[in-house]
This record gives structure tokens, C-alpha cells and sequence, in this order.
């Protein structure tokens, strides 16, 4: 199964690390290590998944895909 692409990246703002799930709305956490905002975002992950089967709305199918990856 393809699961959905993470981004993890350092702000400067929240001096620490964020990690975000385009796919998933507003799915984003924040960690003191790049390690621990990946943690975060995971428990988002789920958290978000259960809310919308919960409320019956669609769950997109994981797409995005960063520039790096994509052929050209």
C-alpha cells in the first residue's frame, strides 16, 4: 500500500521542526527534533483518519509527490 508522502522541515519562527502531510489538510506537527515531529505527525495522521471515517468524509488517496521524485 502507498502511504502518504511527509514533509519534515526546521522553522526558524517555531525553532524547532515541523512535520506536515500535504495530502491531509492542515495535518502538521511540531517536534523539538526532526524525529519527534515525525512522531507527532503520525499520531495527527491518525487522528485525522479516524475523525473524517467517524464524520463519514473522504479520505483523498495519497498522491502528492515532491518534484525530486517525479520523472520527468
Amino acid at each position: 500500500m502507498k502511504d502518504y508522502h511527509i514533509n519534515v522541515f526546521y522553522s526558524e519562527e517555531d525553532e524547532g521542526y515541523i512535520a506536515d502531510i500535504p495530502d491531509l489538510a492542515h495535518c502538521s506537527a511540531f517536534g523539538e527534533t526532526p524525529t519527534d515531529a515525525l512522531a507527532e505527525v503520525l499520531k495527527a495522521k491518525d487522528a485525522w483518519l479516524k475523525a473524517a471515517r467517524k464524520h463519514k468524509k473522504p479520505i483523498p488517496r495519497p498522491a502528492y509527490r515532491p518534484l525530486i521524485y517525479q520523472a520527468a
